[in-house]
């Protein structure tokens, strides 16, 4: 089409140099319009400053489409993409109608999607029974143990040789407090940390067979008894149920933290701090420990009800994010899983020795079988809520370990079918 309207142009314009004529030339075409496509978001606002050259290398690799990102506001109708985090998950996309699955958008606008070529571990609660993606999983992260190496040999600690078992994080703890630390030990998303991931990690379950919750049983209690002993103890320091803790550990205030690991990206060369990270303690007296600790984070969700030209961009979009060099700026930028092995094995090797310490002890703890299992007490809404409200009957004193998660499963158990049924997937 543009080929016969240049020839049309070139002949019109040689047909009135040859006559003669006072008419004048016709004035160019107006460049077209790109179709603009929000991308929303509840990221903090570094993150999302970190996100931002993602964005502007997408819009300057071609002229039809142009990404702009947009804070969502709790209630907002969902725009054409939509990054949601697990802790909103279960709510924000329980309308199955407001959100199209990303196989079928990038189906119809002929855009490659190998599901099988994503990381198995990432796939989980995105995929259908059919290994079908709804959503892509573009942001997630999995908890990791992060520690203040000045804190460390302040306290006569070695920063070379961090914590490994929940026993020696008590010993390190018990000497960051004696060098006069007011919060040796804190963390974040205590659900997802301190009941899936543990539980996973130590090979327990959070579900039996049949699938009801089941995470009060003797590996779980044992660890959050330890946990209100080093509360008592002033060992453990509780800001709140989710990122609080971060920011605590970011100011210097805590000598370690239990945390994502795409914190890593945003502290790790914060000025004034000298931050080490390792794997998730695990319980040395538990057999076959540790096993595998689980991915989980923010998924990119595309919206119902849009036009073909939106569409087709969105899975443009969602083709740039999966090139691998982008998904090696995804991790630096943001601290995120690579989608792929062939992303994560470039980002190992083209990425800083610094930059790349937390990427690698969280692929170590992703690689196993048991990375792969579906039902997480945290990505359900109505169940974490539960969770985080008995776990702090336990910190308040006013239930011991075993009262709170036995309250917790048969409450959890009580709201699980409802929530389940109301899940995309």
């Amino acid at each position: 089409m543009r080929t016969s309207l240049l020839f049309a142009t070139l002949l019109l314009a040689g047909a009135v140099h040859a006559a003669p004529s006072t008419a004048r030339k016709a004035a160019p075409a107006a460049p077209a319009v790109p179709t603009e496509i929000e991308l929303s978001h509840q990221l903090e606002e570094a993150q999302a400053e970190r996100l931002q050259p993602l964005v502007e290398r997408f819009n300057a690799t071609q002229k039809d489409y142009h990404v702009v990102l947009s804070r969502r506001v709790e209630g907002d109708a969902p725009k054409l993409l939509n990054l949601v985090t697990r802790e909103e998950m279960s709510r924000f996309v329980a309308n199955r109608g407001k959100f199209k699955p990303l196989s079928e958008v990038m189906r119809e606008a002929r855009e490659p999607l190998d599901a099988t070529r994503l990381s198995p571990e990432l796939r989980v609660g995105l995929a259908d029974g059919k290994g079908r993606l709804a959503a892509l999983p573009v942001a997630l992260s999995t908890p990791v143990l992060y520690y203040n190496k000045e804190a460390f040999r302040k306290a006569g600690l070695d920063p070379a040789v961090p914590p490994r078992t929940w026993w020696e994080v008590q010993q390190a703890a018990d000497k960051l407090f004696d060098a006069g630390s007011l919060c040796p030990y804190t963390t974040s998303w205590p659900a997802w940390v301190h009941i899936d991931n543990t539980s996973a990690w130590n090979g327990a379950d959070v579900a039996d067979g049949k699938g009801r919750l089941a995470f009060n049983g003797l590996l779980q209690i044992k660890h959050i008894a330890l946990l209100n002993s080093w509360y008592k103890s002033r060992f453990f320091i509780y800001f709140g149920r989710r990122d609080e803790a971060d920011q605590r550990f970011a100011a210097g205030e805590c000598g370690m933290l239990t945390s994502s690991s795409a914190l890593y990206a945003t502290i790790h060369d914060k000025p004034g701090l000298d931050v080490g990270v390792s794997t998730l303690p695990y319980h040395d007296d538990v057999r076959g420990a540790p096993q595998q600790t689980l991915a989980d984070g923010a998924s990119l969700w595309i919206g119902s009800g849009r036009k073909p030209a939106e569409y087709k961009g969105a899975a443009r979009f969602v083709s740039f994010l999966l090139a691998p060099d982008v998904q090696v700026a995804l991790t630096s930028a943001g601290g995120f899983l690579p989608m792929t092995p062939v992303a994560r094995a470039a980002a190992s090797s083209r990425l800083l020795k610094d930059d790349v310490s937390a990427l690698n002890v969280a692929s170590r703890q992703l690689d196993g079988k048991g990375a792969l299992r579906s039902l997480r007490v945290s990505q359900v809404e109505p169940v974490r809520i539960i969770v985080e409200e008995e776990l702090e009957t336990v910190w308040a004193n006013r239930k011991p370990a075993k009262a709170a998660l036995d309250d917790a499963v048969v409450r959890g158990n009580a709201v699980l079918p409802a929530a389940l049924k109301a899940s995309p997937l």
